[in-house]
């Protein structure tokens, strides 16, 4: 299972393990038994999980993020291909690998963990407004969220974003799309919302854990066990009324 091992390596934590055997049946050839050992569960459990990996292909996110993780896998075997040739070919035989352009050696744009939750949290907000939807045109790099503005029609721009993070939001059904076409429109999912609001509530969190560490280093700095403090003139210090070790809250403990 070395493949498989390789796959989990090389892809973004964010990949989910049911895409991660849908890869390792669909571009390493490892049997639906063979995952199904691997994570102890039932062999049906594994079939359900690529057939609706594989359903979910006539959305052209899902299908173009699928594409780039394949490439993902199937990359380092091509340039060891290429490896193999060029070694070949420096000894007088042919090389194998001739008739494999650059292009089939694409570069992957599979964002990160922190780019995902950070750009996430910032569309999913947005897709939370009421007559948000997310358009995305073929052939195009950036992706559209568009509100509803009024009864004439118009929509307003509200954000923009790299489609490689709206194929991982897709991927990870955050976002769907009822009528792929050329111009695509995707509304947030249930497991957006639910997506969303852990995103903030990890934001708050962090941002409450950095400011409490801050008030307790400034406390620390002002406050000396000896709850006093010396002057410029290096006269005598002024006692403080009290400190952290001094609290009254622990004479009342006490």
């Amino acid at each position: 299972m070395n493949e498989i091992h390789f796959l989990r390596v090389s892809i973004p934590d964010w990949v989910s393990d049911g895409v991660m055997r849908y890869l390792a049946h669909t571009e390493a050839g490892h049997s639906i038994r063979t995952l199904a050992r691997v994570a102890g569960v039932h062999a049906s459990t594994v079939l359900r999980q690529v057939r609706r990996i594989e359903m979910r292909r006539d959305d052209p996110l899902v299908d173009a993020a699928l594409t780039a993780l394949a490439l993902t896998h199937r990359r380092p075997a091509q340039e060891q291909m290429r490896r193999a040739g060029d070694k070949k070919k420096d000894s007088g035989a042919m090389k194998p690998t001739d008739d494999l352009p650059d292009s089939d050696l694409p570069d992957t744009d599979l964002p990160d963990t922190a780019t995902l939750e950070r750009e996430a949290c910032r569309i999913l907000r947005r897709l939370c407004e009421t007559g948000a939807v997310l358009a995305v045109a073929e052939q195009m790099e950036k992706a559209v969220v568009v509100r509803d503005a009024g009864a004439d029609g118009a929509g307003a721009r509200t954000a923009v974003v790299d489609c490689a993070i709206a194929r991982a939001m897709a991927l990870q059904d955050w976002i769907s799309c009822s009528a792929p076409g050329r111009i695509s429109r995707y509304r947030i999912t249930a497991a957006g919302r639910a997506a969303l609001g852990r995103l903030l509530a990890e934001a708050e969190n962090r941002a409450r854990i950095t400011q409490e560490s801050g008030f307790a280093e400034a406390q620390t700095a002002f406050a000396s066990p000896s709850g006093g403090r010396g002057d410029a003139g290096g006269s005598s210090s002024r006692r403080l009324r009290y400190n952290a070790p001094e609290s009254p809250l622990s004479a009342l403990a006490r």
